[in-house]
Protein backbone atom coordinates (compact mmCIF):
# COMPACT_ATOMS: atom_id res chain seq x y z
CA UNK A 1 0.00 0.00 0.00
CA UNK A 2 1.28 3.46 -0.83
CA UNK A 3 2.47 5.42 2.18
CA UNK A 4 1.16 8.96 1.86
CA UNK A 5 3.92 10.15 4.19
CA UNK A 6 6.63 9.42 1.60
CA UNK A 7 7.65 12.95 0.71
CA UNK A 8 8.97 14.06 -2.63
CA UNK A 9 11.86 16.44 -3.26
CA UNK A 10 11.60 19.89 -1.75
CA UNK A 11 11.25 20.86 1.89
CA UNK A 12 12.47 17.62 3.43
CA UNK A 13 15.16 17.43 6.10
CA UNK A 14 18.04 15.40 4.68
CA UNK A 15 21.18 14.39 6.56
CA UNK A 16 24.17 13.12 4.60
CA UNK A 17 26.73 11.40 6.80
CA UNK A 18 30.01 11.59 4.92
CA UNK A 19 28.55 14.48 2.97
CA UNK A 20 31.57 16.78 3.00
CA UNK A 21 33.52 15.10 0.20
CA UNK A 22 33.29 12.72 -2.75
CA UNK A 23 30.04 10.91 -3.43
CA UNK A 24 28.46 12.23 -0.25
CA UNK A 25 29.09 15.85 -1.21
CA UNK A 26 27.57 15.28 -4.66
CA UNK A 27 24.49 13.77 -3.01
CA UNK A 28 24.19 16.72 -0.62
CA UNK A 29 24.38 19.14 -3.54
CA UNK A 30 21.66 17.29 -5.45
CA UNK A 31 19.19 17.29 -2.57
CA UNK A 32 19.88 20.98 -1.94
CA UNK A 33 19.22 21.74 -5.62
CA UNK A 34 15.89 19.94 -5.26
CA UNK A 35 14.93 22.34 -2.47
CA UNK A 36 15.51 20.13 0.54
CA UNK A 37 17.04 21.25 3.83
CA UNK A 38 20.40 19.49 3.75
CA UNK A 39 22.94 18.93 6.49
CA UNK A 40 26.25 17.48 5.30
CA UNK A 41 28.27 15.96 8.14
CA UNK A 42 31.82 14.69 7.81
CA UNK A 43 35.51 15.16 8.35
CA UNK A 44 36.02 18.07 5.94
CA UNK A 45 33.30 20.55 6.78
CA UNK A 46 35.53 23.59 6.18
CA UNK A 47 36.26 22.63 2.58
CA UNK A 48 32.66 21.61 2.02
CA UNK A 49 31.47 25.06 3.06
CA UNK A 50 33.51 26.50 0.19
CA UNK A 51 32.44 23.95 -2.40
CA UNK A 52 28.83 23.05 -1.61
CA UNK A 53 25.85 25.33 -2.28
CA UNK A 54 25.41 27.94 0.41
CA UNK A 55 22.10 26.50 1.59
CA UNK A 56 23.79 23.26 2.69
CA UNK A 57 24.67 23.31 6.38
CA UNK A 58 27.98 21.57 7.08
CA UNK A 59 28.95 19.94 10.34
CA UNK A 60 32.22 18.38 11.53
CA UNK A 61 31.53 14.77 12.48
CA UNK A 62 33.52 11.55 12.90
CA UNK A 63 31.38 8.39 12.90
CA UNK A 64 34.06 6.68 15.01
CA UNK A 65 32.86 8.82 17.94
CA UNK A 66 29.54 7.24 18.82
CA UNK A 67 28.51 9.80 21.44
CA UNK A 68 29.20 12.65 19.01
CA UNK A 69 27.20 10.95 16.26
CA UNK A 70 24.27 10.23 18.54
CA UNK A 71 24.25 13.75 19.96
CA UNK A 72 24.18 15.18 16.43
CA UNK A 73 21.31 13.00 15.22
CA UNK A 74 19.36 13.47 18.45
CA UNK A 75 18.93 17.14 17.52
CA UNK A 76 16.43 16.21 14.79
CA UNK A 77 12.85 15.81 15.95
CA UNK A 78 11.88 14.90 12.41
CA UNK A 79 14.11 13.52 9.68
CA UNK A 80 12.96 12.54 6.21
CA UNK A 81 16.10 11.13 4.60
CA UNK A 82 19.31 9.73 6.05
CA UNK A 83 22.19 9.02 3.66
CA UNK A 84 25.14 7.00 4.97
CA UNK A 85 28.10 7.79 2.72
CA UNK A 86 31.02 7.90 5.17
CA UNK A 87 33.78 5.55 4.08
CA UNK A 88 37.49 4.83 4.25
CA UNK A 89 39.80 2.44 2.44
CA UNK A 90 43.44 1.43 3.07
CA UNK A 91 44.73 -0.49 0.06
CA UNK A 92 47.45 -2.99 0.90
CA UNK A 93 47.29 -2.28 4.65
CA UNK A 94 43.98 -3.83 5.61
CA UNK A 95 45.55 -7.15 6.62
CA UNK A 96 46.83 -5.31 9.69
CA UNK A 97 44.29 -6.00 12.44
CA UNK A 98 44.13 -2.40 13.68
CA UNK A 99 43.65 -1.02 10.18
CA UNK A 100 41.05 -3.70 9.48
CA UNK A 101 39.12 -2.74 12.61
CA UNK A 102 39.22 0.96 11.74
CA UNK A 103 37.92 0.45 8.20
CA UNK A 104 35.10 -1.81 9.39
CA UNK A 105 34.42 0.63 12.24
CA UNK A 106 33.84 3.51 9.86
CA UNK A 107 32.16 1.78 6.94
CA UNK A 108 29.92 -0.73 8.70
CA UNK A 109 29.72 0.05 12.41
CA UNK A 110 29.46 3.77 11.68
CA UNK A 111 26.54 3.10 9.33
CA UNK A 112 24.75 1.01 11.95
CA UNK A 113 25.33 3.65 14.63
CA UNK A 114 23.91 6.32 12.37
CA UNK A 115 20.83 4.28 11.55
CA UNK A 116 20.14 3.49 15.19
CA UNK A 117 20.55 7.09 16.29
CA UNK A 118 18.18 8.34 13.58
CA UNK A 119 15.51 5.65 13.92
CA UNK A 120 12.97 7.57 16.00
CA UNK A 121 13.17 10.75 13.93
CA UNK A 122 12.80 8.73 10.73
CA UNK A 123 9.85 6.77 12.10
CA UNK A 124 8.09 9.98 13.12
CA UNK A 125 8.30 11.31 9.55
CA UNK A 126 7.89 8.07 7.60
CA UNK A 127 11.44 8.64 6.42
CA UNK A 128 13.98 6.49 4.66
CA UNK A 129 17.63 5.49 4.68
CA UNK A 130 19.92 5.12 1.67
CA UNK A 131 23.25 3.47 2.44
CA UNK A 132 26.23 3.64 0.12
CA UNK A 133 27.44 0.09 -0.45
CA UNK A 134 29.89 -0.91 -3.21
CA UNK A 135 30.41 -3.38 -6.02
CA UNK A 136 32.79 -4.94 -3.49
CA UNK A 137 29.67 -5.81 -1.52
CA UNK A 138 29.32 -8.62 -4.07
CA UNK A 139 32.85 -9.90 -4.64
CA UNK A 140 36.24 -9.86 -2.95
CA UNK A 141 39.00 -7.27 -3.24
CA UNK A 142 42.40 -8.88 -2.82
CA UNK A 143 44.09 -5.75 -1.44
CA UNK A 144 41.14 -4.48 0.59
CA UNK A 145 39.67 -7.27 2.74
CA UNK A 146 38.35 -4.85 5.35
CA UNK A 147 36.68 -2.61 2.78
CA UNK A 148 35.13 -5.61 1.01
CA UNK A 149 33.96 -7.16 4.28
CA UNK A 150 32.53 -3.88 5.52
CA UNK A 151 30.67 -3.15 2.31
CA UNK A 152 29.32 -6.70 2.20
CA UNK A 153 28.11 -6.01 5.71
CA UNK A 154 26.43 -2.77 4.58
CA UNK A 155 24.48 -4.76 2.00
CA UNK A 156 23.25 -7.26 4.60
CA UNK A 157 22.62 -4.52 7.17
CA UNK A 158 20.46 -2.72 4.61
CA UNK A 159 18.35 -5.83 4.03
CA UNK A 160 18.11 -6.63 7.73
CA UNK A 161 17.01 -3.14 8.78
CA UNK A 162 14.51 -3.03 5.91
CA UNK A 163 12.82 -6.07 7.41
CA UNK A 164 13.23 -5.04 11.04
CA UNK A 165 11.94 -1.49 10.61
CA UNK A 166 9.20 -1.94 8.04
CA UNK A 167 6.59 -1.69 10.80
CA UNK A 168 8.07 1.70 11.71
CA UNK A 169 7.40 2.91 8.18
CA UNK A 170 11.14 3.28 7.50
CA UNK A 171 12.39 2.16 4.11
CA UNK A 172 16.04 1.11 3.94
CA UNK A 173 17.83 0.73 0.60
CA UNK A 174 21.36 1.00 -0.75
CA UNK A 175 23.24 2.10 -3.84
CA UNK A 176 26.34 0.13 -4.82
CA UNK A 177 28.72 2.31 -6.85
CA UNK A 178 31.22 0.81 -9.25
CA UNK A 179 34.52 2.48 -10.12
CA UNK A 180 33.90 6.15 -9.30
CA UNK A 181 36.51 8.91 -9.61
CA UNK A 182 36.91 10.23 -6.07
CA UNK A 183 39.75 10.80 -3.65
CA UNK A 184 39.44 7.19 -2.47
CA UNK A 185 40.23 5.89 -5.97
CA UNK A 186 42.78 8.50 -7.05
CA UNK A 187 45.78 6.19 -6.97
CA UNK A 188 43.99 3.83 -9.38
CA UNK A 189 42.68 6.29 -11.94
CA UNK A 190 46.02 8.12 -11.97
CA UNK A 191 47.91 4.87 -12.66
CA UNK A 192 47.88 4.14 -16.40
CA UNK A 193 47.82 0.36 -16.05
CA UNK A 194 45.06 0.13 -13.45
CA UNK A 195 43.09 2.87 -15.17
CA UNK A 196 43.11 0.98 -18.48
CA UNK A 197 42.25 -2.33 -16.79
CA UNK A 198 39.22 -0.81 -15.11
CA UNK A 199 37.97 0.92 -18.25
CA UNK A 200 38.43 -2.25 -20.32
CA UNK A 201 36.48 -4.30 -17.74
CA UNK A 202 33.58 -1.78 -17.62
CA UNK A 203 31.07 -2.30 -20.46
CA UNK A 204 30.27 1.42 -20.65
CA UNK A 205 33.99 2.10 -21.15
CA UNK A 206 34.60 4.81 -18.57
CA UNK A 207 34.92 5.60 -14.90
CA UNK A 208 31.83 6.82 -13.11
CA UNK A 209 31.65 10.18 -11.38
CA UNK A 210 29.88 11.15 -8.15
CA UNK A 211 27.22 12.79 -10.32
CA UNK A 212 26.37 9.35 -11.71
CA UNK A 213 25.35 8.17 -8.24
CA UNK A 214 23.05 10.96 -7.14
CA UNK A 215 20.10 10.11 -9.39
CA UNK A 216 19.83 6.60 -7.99
CA UNK A 217 19.99 7.92 -4.43
CA UNK A 218 17.38 10.58 -5.18
CA UNK A 219 15.06 7.96 -6.68
CA UNK A 220 15.33 5.61 -3.71
CA UNK A 221 14.64 8.49 -1.34
CA UNK A 222 11.59 9.71 -3.24
CA UNK A 223 7.91 8.83 -3.63
CA UNK A 224 8.44 6.76 -6.79
CA UNK A 225 10.27 4.24 -4.58
CA UNK A 226 7.53 4.09 -1.94
CA UNK A 227 7.20 0.29 -2.29
CA UNK A 228 10.93 -0.41 -2.46
CA UNK A 229 12.82 -1.50 0.63
CA UNK A 230 15.74 -3.86 1.17
CA UNK A 231 16.98 -3.23 -2.38
CA UNK A 232 20.57 -2.65 -3.47
CA UNK A 233 20.92 -0.80 -6.77
CA UNK A 234 24.24 -1.18 -8.60
CA UNK A 235 25.45 1.93 -10.43
CA UNK A 236 28.58 0.60 -12.08
CA UNK A 237 28.47 1.01 -15.85
CA UNK A 238 27.72 -2.72 -16.18
CA UNK A 239 30.82 -3.89 -14.27
CA UNK A 240 28.95 -6.53 -12.27
CA UNK A 241 27.13 -7.79 -15.35
CA UNK A 242 30.26 -8.38 -17.42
Amino acid sequence: MHDDRVAGPGGRTVVVIGGTSGIGAAIAGRFAADGDHVIAAGLDAARARRELPGQVRTVDLDVRRESELRAFLDTFEELHVLINAAGVIARGREFDSEVFADVVGVNLTGTMRSCLAARKALADSGGCIVNIASMLSFFGGGRVPAYSASKGGVLQLTKSLAVAWADDGIRVNAVAPGWIRTGLTRELHENAESNRRIIDRTPMGRWGTPADIVGAVSFLAGPDAAFITGAVLAVDGGYLAA
